[in-house]
């Protein structure tokens, strides 16, 4: 075991990913199970590239005390084991990590896009994709989208239903990339924040208040009480009209630098 690998942290704090010990991806997966089984939760799950490779960086919270712990896994080429059998928490992760980086989890049960991102100048087929189906007498689809009314953005919905019941929603989404990642990174330094506003409507304040917790962990500057209290207040009433804002406790918002 390696468990002084694993780096303590708290919501906002920076982390240097170079400053990790690295582990083997099976020794990474072995501490991963451990760690869920005994209560905490994979809170991320990314592939960053390192020295020709992609490592893995994995963050483990702790909902008792919004603690968090950090590791990483050597520099990986091609593939490596998927963790998605013995941990189906991380099966979202490693399909992002494979649609980003190419790294590819040997074994997953079910490697389906989640954005559909071109490639390489290639228009991606969006929706077009195995998805899970319910068969049965009186088992019916309906299809919504991808064009909604109102200001919802592009998203295909299958509903898998028996009467009244629905059993299975698939979504597939991607049908609209404005670059907001990269933009981010470029733009001017005053433009970031109105980016981060403009994600998503119903998010306002929880992406603005998670971007400044970003900019404060890497500046390492200490906020004042008030500040917090004031946006604590924000969020609580952002919250009674957006049931989609995340609480302010959860664990998982560290910051990991390169």
């Amino acid at each position: 075991m390696s468990g002084d690998a694993w780096v303590s942290s708290a919501n906002g704090v920076a982390v240097a990913l170079d400053g990790l010990q690295s582990l083997q991806v099976s020794e990474l997966a072995e501490e991963l199970a451990i760690a869920v089984r005994r209560g905490e939760r994979v809170a991320a799950l990314f592939g960053a590239a390192r020295d020709g490779g992609v490592a893995l960086v994995a963050v483990l919270a702790s909902d008792h005390d919004g603690a968090l712990r950090i590791a990483r896994s050597d520099p990986l080429v091609g593939a490596f084991p998927s963790l998605t059998l013995p941990l189906p928490s991380v099966h979202l992760f490693e399909r992002e990590i494979f649609e980003q980086t190419g790294l590819r989890p040997e074994g997953h049960p079910w490697l389906k896009p989640v954005r559909f991102p071109p490639r390489a100048g290639v228009p991606a087929e969006i929706g077009i994709a195995d998805f899970y189906r319910v068969e049965g007498e009186e088992v019916h689809e309906v299809a919504v989208g991808p064009v909604h009314a109102g200001v919802i953005e592009p998203g295909h919905f299958r509903f898998q239903c028996y009467g009244e019941n629905v059993l299975h929603l698939e979504i597939s989404l991607g049908y609209q990339h404005r670059g907001v990642e990269r933009a981010v990174i470029e733009a001017p330094e005053r433009r970031r924040l109105h980016y981060f506003e403009t994600l998503a409507g119903d998010s306002t304040i929880g992406h603005a208040s998670a971007y400044a917790q970003l900019v404060e962990g890497l500046a390492m500057c200490h906020v004042p009480a008030r500040a917090q209290r004031t946006t604590r207040e924000t969020w609580g009433r952002s919250r009674v009209t957006s049931a989609s804002c995340p609480p302010l406790r959860s664990a998982g918002a560290c910051v990991v630098t390169g």
